[in-house]
């Protein structure tokens, strides 16, 4: 018989405390297994002529990797630690290291709260070669294009030379694409591959493509009810029987989506239907974009203020790949509405006739007017890579400067300009420059009331240096053949001062002045100067000084040469630099600061 015994309350009253105790004693242990492990991890040896590899093995080192991982484990640890040193040999074979020696060592803390110290030393040893003997490379060319000079007489890689993983593949890379744009579409490997022999030590290569037949590019004809297939005939880089070119193909494609004309472009090639001739069929097959496209945007300048802008554009209107254009910029002192209808023509993609109607209203210091004017002209890139322009305006223009300096003038004006822009990146420049040069003129008589020639010059310029720097230099230079300054209307006059002129001073309030009233009257030339120097102090922030200097200037009227400093900060956003420059008029009698502050891209 069982006995049951039942304890008295003074009894478990006493039980209690003891299994508390009993249960802390257990917990406590594994309360510390899952307290985050501190982990050192030490990787020597590579050093000199191997530190360039020591990124590569860290990033392969799983318990370099998990070193900081809040729920590593002392298992885990160890487990990382036993596969290492595999790991590390890994990281290093890409890079014909194959006789890689590991010594590992895993060290417990040895005082509380201490860190695991997990240590490799590494001994990259000598990296493997491929076989002096001739037949270690095995390098062939078979097929109907076996003789063709596009593929390379010897394998890139040599007897001797060190096995680089990325050097081979690069390679047979290469070679694969040379098959695949000179028109040998059916090519096959029949061996492709770098034989590691470790007894010997040495690397063996076989390369083996068999060229298959040559293909041919074939007629192209469009799948599309917008634009009139000969008028798409033009952006065509290639003709029928050329080579056929997997790159002259993607030209096409990126030709086409670069109009604007079409939203999706799908180049499909027809190689079933080649024949025996291996001519292919190109077929183009192309969804028609929205017709209308819209801009609102809003930016500030020192000059204008704010200013708010409205585009819109219609992306065709005849099936010639015609477009149009009408833009609208308002702010304070200036109001412009521009327009530009663009007639495709000779290469479409850069050549055009373009009809450009434009109204402008401005009050800024000095003078105030309205401007009409209609021009057409003719505008292509030349072989050296300059926008030439060359075209005739009509224009009508009422300015009053003084009260005594106030006209209506009517003018027919040829003009020609040529321009040309080489930068690295449109938005924020590193390294390169703008270039514009302009000749304009017209002849009394000519509905002008008064002769005149004047040329232009302008050029910008930056360069990058010591990583963090770049020096901006930039000059404008004017001048005109007129018999007077008077002779020629306010926008043909040359005035200094303003955002991208001389900082300092307001927009285009220097020049030559009135005698009476010492306001501003303009000049027959022009010739100012800037040189900044920027700094990159962090992220996208940048800091700079700068110097302007120059002027408007006219034999009739007496002026002198301006200068101004300052700093500035710049920041760098999507839409390209913030410009806040503080400027010092050094050449004025009182020269407080002025602030400049401009928003786009730098050329």
């Amino acid at each position: 018989m069982t006995e049951l015994r039942l304890w008295p309350v003074s009894r478990c009253s006493t039980i209690r405390p003891a299994l508390r105790l009993l249960l802390v004693l257990l917990v406590l242990p594994m309360a510390q297994e899952i307290q985050a492990l501190k982990l050192e991890v030490r990787v020597e040896g590579l050093t000199g002529e191997y530190e360039k590899y020591e990124k590569n093995v860290l990033a392969l080192l799983g318990i370099y990797q998990e070193r900081k991982d809040k729920d590593l484990s002392v298992p885990r640890l160890e487990a990382l630690h036993r596969r290492a040193p595999g790991q590390i040999r890994k990281a290093l074979a890409p890079f014909g290291f194959y006789r890689v020696q590991v010594e590992d060592t895993l060290t417990r803390p040895t005082v509380e709260d201490g860190a695991w110290v997990a240590d490799y030393q590494v001994v990259p040893g000598e990296p493997v070669r491929v076989g002096q003997a001739q037949e270690s490379v095995d390098y062939r060319i078979t097929g109907p294009g076996a003789e063709d000079p596009i593929f390379p007489k010897a394998f890139p890689i040599q007897p001797g030379n060190v096995l680089l993983h990325s050097e081979y593949d690069k390679a047979t890379d290469n070679i694969r694409s040379l098959a695949a744009r000179n028109g040998y579409l059916d090519y096959e490997l029949t061996f492709n591959r770098a034989l590691i022999d470790l007894d010997n030590y040495q690397a063996i290569i076989q390369f083996h493509l068999h060229t298959g037949p040559r293909y041919y590019l074939g007629d192209v004809s469009f799948t599309q009810d917008l634009l009139d297939d000969r008028y798409l005939a033009r952006f065509v880089g290639f003709k029928p029987k050329d080579r056929y070119d997997p790159e002259a193909l993607l030209t096409l494609q990126g030709n086409l989506l670069g109009t604007e004309y079409y939203e999706r472009v799908e180049i499909v090639p027809h190689k079933a239907a080649a024949g025996e001739k291996r001519t292919v069929p190109i077929e183009v097959i192309a969804t028609p974009n929205k017709a209308n496209k819209y801009r609102f945007g809003f930016g500030y300048a020192t000059d204008v203020g704010p200013r708010v802008t409205l585009e819109w554009r219609r992306r065709y209107l005849t099936r010639w790949g015609h477009t149009l254009k009408l833009e609208t910029n308002i702010s304070q002192p200036l109001q412009r509405m521009k327009g530009d209808y663009r007639i495709p023509i000779g290469n479409p993609l850069r050549d055009y006739v373009t009809i450009r109607p434009d109204l402008r209203s401005y009050d800024i210091a000095g003078r105030k007017g309205d401007i009409q004017t209609l021009q057409v002209a003719h505008s292509v890139v030349t072989p050296g890579g300059w926008r030439r322009t060359a075209g005739i305006d009509y224009r009508r223009e009422q300015f009053e400067i003084t009260a005594d300096d106030a006209e209506l003038v009517n003018e027919l004006v040829p003009n020609i300009t040529w321009s040309k822009t080489v930068t690295d990146d449109p938005v924020y420049t590193t390294n390169g420059y703008r270039i514009k040069f302009a000749l304009l003129g017209t002849t009394q008589g000519l509905i002008s009331p008064a002769s005149y020639l004047s040329g232009s010059a302008r050029f910008k310029w930056i360069k990058s240096f010591l990583d963090h720097y770049r020096l901006i230099a930039r000059s404008d230079l004017g001048a005109s053949w007129a018999n007077s300054v008077f002779d020629l209307p306010a926008s043909r006059r040359y005035f200094a001062g303003g955002d991208n002129s001389i900082r300092g001073w307001a927009l285009d309030v220097l020049g030559p002045d009135d005698p009476s009233t010492k306001e501003a009257v303009g000049g027959r030339y022009l010739a100012v100067g800037s040189l900044e120097l920027e700094r990159r102090i962090k992220g996208n922030w940048s800091g700079t000084v700068f110097t302007d200097f120059g002027n408007a200037f006219d034999p009739d009227f007496t002026r002198q040469v301006e200068v101004g400093t300052g700093l500035g900060i710049r920041w760098r956003s999507p839409i390209g630099q913030i410009r806040m420059d503080v400027a010092f008029a050094l050449t004025k009698d009182s020269s407080p600061a002025r602030l400049h502050i401009v928003i786009g891209p730098d050329l």
